[in-house]
């Protein structure tokens, strides 16, 4: 009875320290990768701006399907009623957020700076990922840097490559 006792008490500390520590890590992750690009501006937001080009850079998706809203291609379909649409753009930015039943909420995008030399400018591909006060998506956020980053390289490089074509 007590080795009971000291395992249910232990498990119990252990769950609060476990906890405790999940609440310094911050409810808000970024992961954004930069990369710059020797080409007109427009031909760079006609990439980002249209999900029929997507296919051409962005990683796994070349097999994937249109999302369609009202009959407008607004994303494409990720997985199993699952995707990513176009939320918002303007003059140097574009808004994407994940959709679907199963998906996480979270937002993404793409902005577009001045490079500093002529005809480059320096594209910004950012995910943002807000969490919960549980502790195991506090702890996983230490992996999402890992799982999302080099994806987010390729694709980049990707664009790079077949704008400057």
């Amino acid at each position: 009875m007590k080795v009971l006792k000291l395992g249910i008490i232990s498990f119990i500390v252990f769950a609060l320290l476990f906890t405790g520590i999940s609440l310094f890590f911050p409810s808000h992750i970024r992961i954004s990768k930069a990369i710059d690009i020797n080409t007109a501006k427009e031909a760079v937001l006609n990439q980002l701006n249209n999900p029929r080009n997507w296919k051409t850079w962005y990683p796994g998706t070349d097999s994937s399907s249109y999302l369609m809203v009202n009959g407008v291609i607004k994303g494409i379909q990720t997985g199993d009623q699952q995707g990513i649409m176009i939320s918002g753009t303007t003059d140097s930015s574009i808004l994407t957020i994940n959709v679907g039943p199963h998906s996480k909420k979270g937002t993404s995008g793409w902005i577009i700076y001045d490079g500093g030399l002529p005809n480059t400018y320096t594209v910004q591909w950012y995910m943002d990922f807000r969490l919960r006060w549980y502790p195991w998506e506090k702890f996983s956020s230490l992996l999402l840097e890992k799982r999302y980053g080099p994806m987010m390289e390729k694709g980049l490089a990707n664009l790079k490559a077949r704008l400057e074509q």
